[in-house]
């Protein structure tokens, strides 16, 4: 490329950075103003406070926040972790098997994946009410499944494929049984796949808003997407809107560290099959 088409590229590639973080600049910026400053138009605080960090981990929004906190960790973790487990089996058969319906059940797959989550929520509420599962962990945990499991089946199936089917072969002639095969030998070539996959079902549990708001009535097992939604000021003619950003910087943590620390093993999963030979 020309100077000029490199210069004009970074410029582009600057402005995108810009438009992406400037939102979460803003909540940041937001989360240490008090709330006479929320509306003064400033883009950055003129006297930072701690305030609303105050309150919702030590102050009036604690008891709110923090059970909601621990929900949203153990529900998504637990629900991630059962996902990704029957997604491996799942993906492994469809990519090594050849069994009849396995174009069908990749696109039934896909269909509950992008199937309106609100639908069916007014009928899994009735459920779950009469058969006890309402403001309950599992509660929880089953109907993130349905979110979690059609996009890990579709993503590990992709990462089976690309694994040579010679190795497992190999490991057979050896004298390995069958599961000894996936376990010893599959499970760890695909483990970068595997790790994609719990990261993205990880944020589609963690993001939703719908289940948590329309399963949950208490702090037993309320997630903090619904727990935001409930968030009030000090009084009926206060805006919450300090403590919700401040909540919204702490909710976001954990994402961050989980890419930082999985950074590598996501990036080989996401470009594995990319490039061959």
């Amino acid at each position: 490329m020309t100077s000029k088409e490199k210069t004009w590229w970074g410029v582009a590639g600057v402005a995108i950075v810009i438009y992406a973080l400037f939102p979460i600049a803003w909540i940041v910026s937001l989360s240490f103003k008090a709330p006479s400053a929320l509306n003064n138009g400033n883009f950055l605080p003129g006297a930072p406070t701690w305030e609303n960090y105050s309150l919702i981990l030590t102050g009036g929004a604690s008891d709110l926040f923090l059970p909601a906190l621990r929900n949203s960790f153990g529900i998504c973790l637990i629900a991630t972790a059962i996902s990704c487990l029957l997604a491996m089996f799942a993906a492994y058969a469809i990519a090594r098997l050849d069994f009849p319906g396995k174009k069908f059940i990749l696109g039934t797959a896909l269909a509950v994946a992008i199937f309106p989550v609100i639908s069916i929520v007014t009928p899994l509420f009735n459920l779950w009410r009469n058969i006890g599962l309402y403001d309950t962990w599992p509660g929880l945990i089953i109907p993130y499944l349905s979110l979690t499991l059609p996009i890990s089946i579709w993503t590990m199936s992709a990462f089976f494929r690309e694994i040579p089917w010679e190795m497992e072969q190999a490991a057979q002639v050896d004298g390995a049984t069958t599961w000894q095969a996936f376990r010893k030998v599959i499970v760890p070539l695909a483990a970068p796949g595997v790790f994609t996959t719990a990261i993205i079902a990880f944020f589609i549990a963690w993001n939703d808003f719908v289940y948590g708001i329309s399963l949950t009535s208490t702090e037993a097992a309320r997630p903090v997407p619904a727990a935001l939604g409930l968030f009030s000021g000090a009084s009926q003619f206060e805006d919450p809107t300090g403590a919700i950003s401040a909540a919204a910087v702490i909710v976001t943590i954990p994402v961050i560290v989980l890419v930082l620390l999985f950074q590598r093993r996501i990036v080989a999963g996401l470009t594995n099959g990319a490039v061959k030979g």
